[in-house]
């Protein structure tokens, strides 16, 4: 099984005191929101998380909410369908032949909110420091797409 993010791993000695938990999980939940809002998530999530799922998709939680408080901080390959599987494979992953082409998730996330920063004259502490908003989740959502029809080019799923 390929557990591709755990909010444990980021919750070390690195991690910033005085921030909430939930920012282990920022950009791991801005992922997994996008993987369910374009349907790439497994029937298995689906029924055991039916109504978390439907309440972000309402935005009334966001996903660092869902994967910290529905996934016990776990992101992992029975969270998507094989479809959602194979994109994070080749996205979501670092080091991958798609990220090395294009870029993986975590340097356009990291790229998208140092950009935006340095836009307001302003750098984030850390990469924990993002906030975990929709305002945020809207930006990523648009590299994310635009990824997302990069891969189906490289993969010739058009």
């Amino acid at each position: 099984m390929t557990k591709y993010d755990d909010a444990s791993w980021h919750c070390g000695e690195d991690f910033p005191k005085g921030l909430p938990e939930k920012n282990s999980a920022t950009h791991t939940g801005m992922f997994l929101n996008w993987c369910m809002n374009n349907n790439l998530h497994s029937q298995e999530l689906k029924e055991a998380c039916e109504n978390e799922i439907e309440s972000l998709k309402r935005r009334e939680i966001t996903g660092a909410d869902f994967v910290i408080n529905a996934l016990d901080g776990k992101f992992s390959e029975h969270d998507l369908n094989d479809f959602g599987n194979a994109f994070s494979k080749d996205y979501y992953v670092d080091e991958t032949d798609f990220a090395d082409k294009f870029s993986s998730f975590a340097t356009d996330y990291i790229n998208i909110f140092d950009s935006l920063a340095e836009e307001r004259d302003f750098e984030y502490e850390t990469f924990y420091h993002i906030e975990d908003t929709y305002a945020n989740y809207d930006l990523m959502k648009q590299i994310i797409d635009h990824r997302f029809l990069e891969w189906k080019k490289y993969r010739n799923l058009n």
